[in-house]
């Protein structure tokens, strides 16, 4: 059983590094392509933890909920922006969730022994 847990916990954090590592190139890049990418590994890390009895994504689960949450919000304000360019309210909204949401992988990574 820790076995199996153990390999949770490791297939949880590769997928937490593949969402640093979309966010950096975001970053860099302003590719909202790699959103999809960002999506496809919350998808994973959503199907690990959520409703999982094991303490240690009980323990985790309100970060999780951070990088959700952060996340569902920067997908319903870039469906709301018309054209192809963001005004600066909404850059400076989804700076602000990508933040957010970076702290969170930080926190997890940390309470992981990832960093």
């Amino acid at each position: 059983m820790e076995e199996q847990a153990n390999e949770k916990h490791v297939a949880f954090a590769v997928q937490l590094a593949r969402l640093n590592g979309a966010m950096a190139e975001l970053a860099k890049t302003g590719d909202g392509g790699l959103l999809l990418e960002m999506h496809a590994a919350i998808q994973e890390l959503y199907k690990l933890q959520k409703g999982s009895d094991d303490d240690v994504f009980r323990t985790i689960a309100p970060d999780c909920e951070v990088i959700y949450e952060n996340f569902d919000m920067i997908i319903a304000l870039c469906r709301t922006v018309e054209g192809e360019t963001l005004d600066p309210a909404a850059q400076k909204a989804i700076d602000k969730f990508l933040h957010n949401i970076d702290d969170a992988v930080v926190n997890i990574a940390s309470l992981l022994g990832v960093v």
